[in-house]
């Protein structure tokens, strides 16, 4: 019989923690030991499979040979070109000596190890995600695509530009490096400063809680639709991503359209705001603005709108209203969130008990998770893109890239307090207690199977924070007899703000009318109608159609005789933090 382990006192587990944090700030906050227990499942497995062992000696020797070949052939100074179909290496600079050398030499290494890694028996397929995610990263360390000596096109920048490139270059690192250290904001960012080129939208603040702010939106049209809209984005980041400039502003689509927009805008929590968790979430930002809502718009049905982590908690806060027979939400839209999080994509590669232990650490040390530590783990999921290329790009180049409104955004921050970081990680992505029916809040059970009122659901086709399926599987958890779900082009947040007359956007669809029916995401995929365009006037009719079709007066900005007065102008104070 074996005994529990003996509890751990209070000044042991802080030690713990305190050791956890500085090893999180050597590690960028990633967990040492589940890349441990990766290759050591490599290592164990693959001892044990001789056919693999011979097949990856006699890929070794195919690449040396290759390597060798090319080698003899492009050492005459004939052009040859890299084999392969990585862009990287496409330019006729690329054919020449010794570069083409260095690009076949590191994808026929770059392939290898791949297949090295992957397919091998007896693996865990968590281990087999972290392993391909390590050798990602160390295959663009390698790159000679990434390096002024190595990489053709850079050299022959420098030699035209007799090296002001570099001068430049230079110019920028030392400007970031002052900008970091100092907490200033990247360069270029402050060409979109909140209230005078984004968030914009006309509107008043007329509530505000411990956690948010609520913005009324000023009515842009004679009268307006008589069910008004209440959007909760996520936590994880301002608002006004739903707000940015006026033509890739969804709010100011909404209102030229005639409907009455409520938008909820988080606190940014500080240290001070470490113990609020999901139940103040719901009762002081969902409920809260919610009770506003229907006090400026009574005896209406409310259009109800969840973006991302506000997806989540809004279908959470709607469950629970249907369980107490509230039926204040007419609909329910949820823009690139899950309920199901067993197949959270990407994002689990962050997302396990040590790596958890380790966020709890730092978080429980200051209070928040930092905006820079979330940051960090989207930028190394796609660091071609946001990491490799702007840097080169930046500081060999000697150009730098403006942001647009989305980018600057994007450098705009925010902070996860403790306790609600840690539920949502624990409660959802490890446990999954929302799709297997365990969740509770204030004790009590939330049942999505509860949820039966019109619903539209979004997902993007390269989100890697709601993949798309995962997003889709909220149908099976629902009863909703009035379904959409519609999928766009675009990732997490440049395919929802999407704006009307977005060039590049199309979008497919498929509505059920029967609560029962139920598709496979891809037999879905080859059912549902394609359609060119944003995805934005699609829904916009949707709500229109979801409304009383008789257009009323304006609404009162506000109703100071029930509590919700105006408060200041918007984008309000909660913005700026």
């Amino acid at each position: 019989m074996t005994s529990s382990p003996a509890p751990v006192d209070a000044e042991t587990r802080q030690m713990q923690r305190e050791f956890k944090a500085q090893l999180a700030a050597v590690t960028g906050g990633l967990a040492p030991e589940d890349y441990t227990q990766a290759w050591w499942d490599w290592l164990l497995n693959i001892s044990n499979e001789p056919e693999k062992q011979t097949s990856l000696m006699e890929s070794a020797w195919k690449a040396a040979t290759s390597n060798f070949e090319f080698l003899l052939k492009a050492s005459s100074g004939e052009a040859l070109a890299p084999e392969g179909n990585d862009p990287r290496f496409a330019g006729d600079a690329w054919k020449q000596w010794p570069f083409n050398l260095y690009a076949q030499t590191y994808q026929n290494w770059s392939s290898w190890w791949q297949q090295a890694l992957t397919s091998v028996p007896g693996m865990s397929p968590r281990n087999v995600q972290l392993l391909d995610f390590a050798q990602r990263q160390a295959s663009e360390l390698a790159s000679p695509a990434n390096y002024l000596g190595t990489n053709p096109d850079l050299l022959e920048a420098t030699r035209a530009e007799s090296g002001q490139n570099l001068v430049r270059g230079f110019q920028n690192w030392v400007d970031d490096l002052q900008r970091t250290v100092t907490h200033q904001a990247p360069a270029g960012v402050d060409a979109f400063k909140v209230g005078e080129q984004v968030a914009v939208t006309p509107g008043k603040v007329v509530l505000r809680t411990p956690l948010m702010e609520l913005i009324q939106y000023s009515a842009q049209t004679s009268d307006v639709y008589a069910e008004p809209i209440l959007i909760t984005p996520a936590w994880i980041m301002k608002y006004y991503i739903l707000d940015l400039s006026p033509a890739n502003s969804m709010v100011r689509y909404l209102v030229e359209k005639g409907h009455t927009v409520f938008m909820i805008s988080w606190k940014n929590p500080n240290e001070a705001d470490r113990n609020f968790g999901m139940d103040d979430y719901v009762k002081l930002g969902f409920r809260a603005a919610l009770d506003a809502v229907t006090a400026i718009v009574p005896d209406r049905k409310v259009h109800t709108v969840g973006y991302c982590i506000g997806g989540t908690l809004l279908s959470i806060a709607a469950a629970r209203l249907a369980a107490e027979g509230d039926t204040r939400i007419g609909t329910l839209t949820l823009l690139a969130a899950q309920t199901d999080f067993s197949e959270p994509g990407e994002l689990s590669l962050f997302i396990s008990p040590s790596q958890i232990e380790m966020l709890e650490a730092v978080m429980h040390k200051q209070g928040v998770l930092d905006s820079e530590k979330m940051s960090g783990a989207f930028v190394l999921l796609r660091s071609r893109d946001l990491l490799w290329t702007p840097a080169l790009n930046t500081y060999v180049r000697g150009k730098r890239d403006l942001p647009n409104d989305l980018m600057a955004w994007n450098a705009d921050g925010t902070r996860m307090p403790w306790r609600m970081h840690s539920e949502y990680l624990h409660r959802l992505y490890l446990n999954n207690e929302l799709a297997k029916g365990t969740f509770t809040l204030e004790d009590q059970p939330v049942n999505l199977g509860l949820l039966s009122m019109p619903m539209f659901v979004v997902g993007t086709e390269t989100d890697h924070v709601a993949p798309w399926r995962s997003a889709y599987k909220v149908r099976g958890l629902t009863h909703s007899s009035d379904y959409t779900f519609l999928l766009t082009t675009g990732g997490h947040n440049a395919g929802i703000v999407s704006g009307p007359a977005h060039p590049r956007r199309r979008h497919r669809l498929l509505t059920w009318h029967n609560a029962d029916e139920q598709l496979a995401p891809d037999a879905w995929q080859r059912s549902a109608e394609l359609r060119d365009g944003s995805w934005w006037p699609t829904w916009e009719a949707w709500l229109a159609q979801h409304s009383d079709p008789q257009r009323v007066g304006l609404p009162p900005l506000g109703n100071g005789q029930r509590g919700f007065a105006v408060l200041t102008d918007a984008p309000g104070e909660y913005v700026h933090g």
